[in-house]
């Protein structure tokens, strides 16, 4: 049986010098001193058991013996490579027949050890990759130190000139994918301990390969020809597509374009001309000088008179002053921010009066573009040096020294759309107040306005929320309306529930924010995604309730995921009451996309019938 036997082939010789290419093979009396031989014991026999295979391959000497008790070894030695060179066509014809290559060289002949590495190697290289056949490298003898007798340590490479370094031999092993041994000697020890158990482990692999390949021949037992039906995977999901932030487009829109609700203005300070303005609870949010120019250092309330300059000596102080001249407010505001104080803010540094717009634009889009801030500065004043000594300024502004793990991607990560987050329910500057549920929500109309359509609508226009300074907001929570707050002010949403999910998602869609409302569909399918099977089938949430609101707010990607999610679990939401309450349409694709199918469901039906017929009938013949 070719499943209970293993052929191993031979290359090399152990013996130094080998055979040559006009010398006979070894004999019988040398072949039993070699190392395959030695390992055999005296069980072994010579002679071919393939008489033809032997005929057509002259090169090698065949023998065979029995071990593990009933397991076949077939060797085919062949001691000189130099007879391979005759007929490379049918030796490979061996090889490829190999279960185990073993390939041999005597550590103290260097000349066929380079004549292999050099000539041979790189031609079973390939053929060895292909095959997967393991492959054992055997370096046979003691390497001889000059100064003294015989060395019988294997890793000793003390004579270089005559004998193959270990090194040499391990970069051959590496190279053909080999395992290496070295034997001093052919005794029982080095032989039957070493080589043997090696040689061994990869017979007994060889042995459950053929095993498994082989077919399983059972009298009687028909079951085992019976086949469970295949079941494909369920369909992939439809993935919700999130839009980019749009969070620093939105503060340069303020800043371009808010002038109706700006409350800062800035004036140089050697002409007294008027440069630009701004909003205090932008500029309060980025930077604590700011925060300190326009509150006061002890107290966060805004001063009811101050006419003189609030300023000390270097720092960032000497770059602006309040204003100490006669209050003019000529500024074109709503008739909400009439009856405000307008700030009014002498700068005193002549290149931050030259660049003071694309300074406020840097802070408004966050304050962490340093690179385009510092293109900016260098394109408008001409010169490196002054560019880079307003960028230092600049620095001392908003108290952000510069540090040596000050990377781009750090200050991203430091401010960018967290620039707000101070502001964010805080009453620091704040002109309106939201009434929810009896809680008291401060906010901002400058930030309301740049971040939702619908918030500039009702402050810019003839309406009563944009006369009063309390709006009341009905028909949503005020934990719902705070986190639809926390996404204007941070440009982020993390709703602690499915539920509170869906609750942001029809406050988004109330005050039309697209991508707030496409973030709580992602936070609505990862909650449903993470539960078990078993919490999906028990938990009090209606999925069926979910798809109907989804579709009703203009969630059409959680509505076409939810019903992919539907049919995905089929066998789950099919037996909740709840489900008879999709329409007919919806109900169709479900049964289209379900998993598992109809098919798959009645013929594993049909195979359980089956199993069970063929038990029966077996237990009536025992």
């Amino acid at each position: 049986m070719a499943y209970r036997s293993i052929h191993i082939v031979a290359l090399g010789s152990e013996c130094p010098g080998g055979v040559g290419p006009g010398e006979e093979i070894m004999g019988q009396g040398q072949l039993q001193g070699g190392l395959l031989w030695s390992y055999l014991g005296h069980g072994a026999l010579v002679g071919p058991c393939d008489l033809e295979s032997s005929m057509h391959n002259p090169a090698f000497m065949e023998y065979s013996s029995l071990v593990f008790g009933d397991v076949t070894v077939v060797v085919r030695d062949c001691p000189s490579w130099d007879l391979l060179d005759s007929d490379w066509a049918s030796v490979r014809k061996v090889l490829e027949q190999a279960d185990i290559l073993v390939i041999k060289y005597s550590v103290t002949d260097k000349l066929a050890f380079q004549q292999v590495r050099n000539g041979y190697a790189p031609r079973l290289r390939p053929l060895l990759r292909h095959w997967g056949v393991p492959v054992i490298l055997v370096a046979v003898g003691a390497r001889l130190n000059d100064e003294g007798p015989p060395c019988t340590c294997p890793l000793c490479a003390s004579d270089w000139s005559s004998c193959v370094p270990h090194s040499e031999g391990l970069q051959l092993s590496r190279d053909l994918g080999a395992t290496y041994l070295e034997l001093p000697s052919l005794n029982h020890v080095f032989v039957g301990r070493y080589f043997g158990s090696v040689l061994e482990y990869f017979m007994i692999q060889c042995l459950k390969h053929k095993a498994k390949e082989r077919p399983e021949k059972r009298r009687g037992n028909k079951v085992n020809d019976l086949r469970p039906p295949h079941l494909e995977q369920p369909a992939r999901l439809p993935p919700i597509r999130v839009e980019e932030s749009s969070f620093s487009q939105d503060m340069q829109w303020l800043l371009e374009r808010g002038v109706q609700f700006a409350d800062v203005a800035f004036y140089a300070g050697d002409s007294g001309k008027e440069l630009g303005w701004a909003h205090a609870a932008i500029l309060c949010a980025v930077s604590p000088y700011f925060r300190q120019l326009l509150l006061g250092p002890k107290t966060r309330e805004r001063p009811q008179s101050r006419c003189v300059c609030r300023e000390r000596d270097g720092g960032p102080n000497s770059l602006l002053s309040t204003w100490d001249g006669p209050i003019i407010d000529d500024m074109p505001r709503s008739e909400a921010h009439s009856t405000g104080r307008l700030s009014r803010l002498v700068v005193k540094d002549p290149l931050l009066c030259m660049c003071l717009w694309e300074t406020l634009m840097f802070i408004y889009r966050g304050a962490w573009e340093w690179d385009h801030l510092q293109e900016a500065l260098e394109e408008k004043l001409k010169n490196t040096l002054a560019a880079a000594q307003l960028i230092e300024r600049i620095r001392s502004l908003i108290g952000k020294e510069k540090g040596p793990r000050d990377t781009p991607s750090a200050r991203e990560a430091q401010l960018g759309p967290q620039t707000l987050v101070n502001l964010f329910n805080s009453p620091l500057y704040s002109d309106v107040i939201f009434m929810v549920q009896g809680s008291v929500l401060p906010a901002h109309r400058a930030v309301l306005v740049a971040r939702c359509d619908v918030m500039a609508a009702m402050f810019s226009g003839k309406y009563a929320e944009a006369r009063s300074r309390v709006v009341p907001i009905h028909g949503v929570s005020s934990d719902t309306f705070l986190s639809f707050l926390e996404y204007l002010y941070t440009d982020s949403c993390c709703p602690a529930s499915v539920l509170q999910a869906m609750a942001v998602l029809v406050c988004a869609e109330m005050y039309q924010v697209k991508r707030l409302q496409h973030l709580c569909e992602v936070c609505v399918c990862a909650y449903l995604q993470s539960m078990p099977s078993r919490e999906l089938s028990s938990t009090g949430i209606s999925v069926i309730r979910l798809l109907r609101r989804a579709k009703c707010h203009n969630a059409e990607q959680l509505y076409i995921w939810l019903l992919h999610f539907i049919a995905n679990n089929y066998l789950i939401f099919s037996h909740k009451p709840d489900f008879l309450e999709l329409s007919e349409e919806e109900r169709e694709q479900v049964e289209r996309l379900r998993w598992p199918s109809r098919g798959y469901l009645q013929e594993l039906s049909e195979y359980q019938q089956r199993r069970r017929k063929l038990r029966k009938s077996r237990c009536i013949v025992m």
